[in-house]
């Protein structure tokens, strides 16, 4: 069901809430007469803190600009005629408020939409799809039950609020009676100048009423405690469930997604920290009115120090929702934000923050509390920025766009350890003003720890580090201790995801594949899953030490294929086409029993980032025999040249993709369209690819005159030797004998810890940029 219509059937709160979303920004009719087109839009794909994204942003809002202008023609009859002035009149308006700025109707129409998605799982207590990327159903339960503690909550505070609102106006009459007795008093004084027979007569019923006045107000004073401290203890109640609440928000949600990042529960995890927010902030204004009512009327008794306790307690709960929820929200380029910023108000004086490098053992004394004030392992120039208000979404940010790093200070290494798994961490430091300078906070935060490479050589390397890091760190470790060996299905998850999100593919490594990869990494043939399900793999084992026979380890020979593939292959891979991991052996025993000209693309054994093809055909040397045969690999500088797919239809001797397709049925849609005829008698040339010993005889005519590519092609017997210069000699002149560097020119972070940074575990690896 569309989220629209769910959006309609809300009630109460929830619809008010929903309400609450539009305006002059962004018209609810707008909402309600292209419902099922703005839900159709895939506003998740666009990042928003990127500037080259505005011209994805600016063709969404044209394409909604004109739809409102289709709808408003279509409209017929009396009520026609108004609603199209209106709908022209919207149009004109989005145009005018968004021209110059798309990328804001994009974060408008993600937050509505998060928003309601939301309301309406609160109302059904039901796992939906979400429009923009889909809410995780793993956290259905969970957040079933964070939503009963908000709505015990709610209940509370809406309780007290009564309460004091009660205590407020009972102290209120109390004072006017308290005013009165002092009147009586005034009147009872002013006799002593009256005749004693006017004393007498008027004396006797102001003392009475005195009496009655003073009993009431002793009576009414001793209830009015009462009051005050019923309330103070219901704070005290409430209090306790708002830090059970704020526990399982910032000290398990919350750190789980600075771990792995997923947009889906972020956008769900950002709504609960403002709700919390909003809860707490009604709770100290209750506690701070009633000290003011206390201020109003001192009573003696324990209440004073009951408000105190109140008062101290509450705002160690704002100190901690503030400083944890100063968070990373994105790596490349930074993004930081204060997920409370917009509810606390903390952008009425725009806080500052400052970015800085720091090592690993930096940041364990900064863990330590340790005075690191002057401390830094670099130089990062436009460190510096101003955090920003969007006023459509309520969100305080800050965007790194153009962070330098210009020096580097490297520590001494340990053991084995290279420059590459040296880890670094970002460290941001602000401070935050709440309640119109009530209560600052000092606020840091640091970032996944990050590599600093100064040659594209180490990144390969470099990448293997922050995997590893960010796939087996524990919660809460001493920065940056990682387990030295996992378990193998441990591995498997880390880097199915990370092919996934690199590749951006919904097909991830099947059972088969990872059985490949097993015998790859161990040296074992056994094609039993469950014989590797106890093994474990070191770091040597995954990034020091080479596989045997070759000369590059399991990592880099696997960042290859994905490398490759991402460049290069995925539609191929997305469309089932490439079988990939399978090895010489196994492509044979496959193919021996198909048709001559059945083939498959593997990924080559012995060449980084290399696909070959392996094919069935008859043995040119003896009649009768079939055999197959091995293509030389392909890689990158290969199909910078000419795409796999009209390499394929280049050789007539390739039929069937294996087990039985046509290969123009599964590559067809990928060829290159044919050149156009000659012109003023010039004839285009054309490049093919060709193998000798299959070469057709006869060539299509139409064709021109090729030139072909020779691409050796081997049996499968046949093995050919490389040599592979994984790490290139340097001769950098920006190194110094310690292996530190200091640039003139800077490095731009998002150049040089590109992949570091942009990479996190499970950040993108549900299928989103960070």
């Amino acid at each position: 069901m569309a989220v629209w219509i769910q959006a309609q059937q809300l009630q109460g709160d929830a619809l008010h809430q929903m309400q609450s979303l539009y305006g002059q920004h962004f018209p609810i009719e707008v909402r309600h007469y292209l419902s099922q087109w703005i839900e159709g839009q895939l506003w998740d794909v666009i990042d928003l803190e990127n500037p080259q994204e505005e011209f994805k942003a600016k063709r969404l809002l044209d394409s909604l600009i004109q739809e409102l202008q289709n709808k408003a023609e279509h409209q017929v009859g009396e009520d026609g005629f108004l609603l199209k002035i209106k709908l022209g009149h919207y149009a004109s308006q989005l145009k005018s408020t968004y021209d110059r700025c798309p990328l804001e109707l994009v974060r408008c129409i993600k937050h509505i939409l998060y928003t309601e998605q939301r309301l309406v799982r609160e109302a059904t207590n039901v796992s939906r799809i979400s429009p923009v990327g889909g809410m995780m159903d793993s956290m259905s339960q969970k957040y079933q039950q964070i939503n009963q503690a908000f709505e015990e909550l709610r209940l509370m505070t809406q309780d007290t609020e009564n309460d004091l609102r009660k205590l407020q106006h009972n102290q209120e009459y109390f004072i006017i009676q308290y005013q009165e007795s002092l009147r009586i008093q005034a009147q009872l004084s002013s006799l002593t100048t009256l005749p004693p027979a006017d004393r007498q007569l008027r004396e006797p019923a102001l003392l009475s009423k005195r009496a009655t006045v003073e009993a009431w107000l002793t009576r009414e004073a001793n209830t009015l405690q009462k009051y005050r401290l019923d309330l103070a203890e219901k704070h005290q109640k409430t209090l306790q469930l708002l830090r059970k609440q704020q526990t399982i928000i910032l000290d398990d949600e919350l750190i789980q997604w600075k771990r792995r990042q997923q947009l889906s529960w972020w956008v769900l995890l950002y709504l609960l920290c403002e709700k919390l927010a909003e809860t707490i902030w009604q709770n100290r204004q209750q506690i701070r009115r009633a000290e003011h009512l206390r201020q109003q009327l001192p009573i003696p008794g324990p209440i004073e120090e009951l408000l105190n306790e109140l008062n101290s307690t509450i705002t160690d709960i704002i100190s901690a929702l503030v400083t944890s929820t100063f968070i990373i929200e994105k790596h490349l380029p930074a993004t930081v934000r204060l997920l409370v910023g917009g509810k606390l108000n903390v952008h009425m004086n725009p806080p500052q923050v400052k970015a800085t490098i720091i090592s690993e053992q930096q940041a364990k004394a900064l863990l330590k509390n340790e005075n690191t004030r002057n401390d830094s392992s670099g130089e990062i120039l436009n460190n510096n920025c101003v955090m920003e208000y969007h006023q459509t979404t309520g969100t305080l940010s800050a965007h790194f766009r153009n962070m330098s790093l210009k020096r580097i200070k490297r520590s001494d290494r340990r053991g084995a350890e290279s420059v590459t798994e040296e880890k670094f961490t970002i460290l941001f430091e602000s401070q935050f003003s709440v309640g119109g300078n009530e209560l600052v906070f000092q606020v840091k935060t640091l970032s996944l720890p990050v590599v600093v490479i100064v040659h594209g050589s180490q990144d390969n390397n470099a990448t293997a580090t922050v995997l590893w890091d960010n796939a087996f760190a524990e919660p809460g470790r001493v920065p940056f201790l990682v387990p030295d060996k996992v378990l193998w299905p441990q591995l498997c998850d880390a880097i199915n995801m990370k092919y996934k999100a690199e590749v951006q593919s919904n097909r991830g490594l099947s059972e088969e594949n990872l059985v490949f990869l097993a015998q790859k990494a161990f040296s074992i043939s056994s094609n039993n899953p469950d014989d590797y399900r106890n093994m474990t793999m070191t770091w040597s084992q995954f990034n020091r030490e080479s596989l045997p026979g070759r000369n590059f380890t399991f990592w880099q020979w696997f960042d290859g294929v994905m490398e490759l593939t991402k460049k290069h292959l995925k539609p191929h891979w997305n469309d089932g086409a490439i079988l990939g991991f399978v090895n010489k052996q196994q492509a044979q025993d496959m193919l021996m029993s198909k048709p001559n000209g059945t083939f498959l693309l593997r990924f080559s054994d012995s060449e980084i980032g290399g696909i070959t093809i392996a094919w069935v055909a008859e043995n040119p040397n003896k009649a009768g025999e079939r055999m197959v045969w091995n293509l030389m690999p392909y890689t990158t500088k290969d199909f910078s040249i000419r795409s796999l797919a009209d390499r394929i239809s280049d050789l007539n001797h390739l039929l069937f993709l294996y087990p039985d397709r046509p290969k123009d049925e599964v590559f067809s849609k990928y060829y290159t369209p044919p050149l156009s005829k000659a012109v003023d008698g010039y004839v285009k040339p054309q490049i093919k690819q060709v193998v000798p010993e299959f070469a057709t005889a006869n060539p299509d005519p139409t064709s021109g005159n090729p030139t072909y590519m020779d691409h050796g092609a081997s049996p499968a017997p046949v093995s050919h030797p490389h040599t592979y210069g994984i790490y290139p000699p340097m001769s950098d002149s920006m190194l110094d004998t310690d292996g530190d560097f200091d640039l003139d020119d800077t490095m731009d972070v998002a150049r040089h810890v590109e992949e570091l940074l942009r990479r996190p575990v499970e950040s993108q690896w549900g299928g989103q940029q960070s």
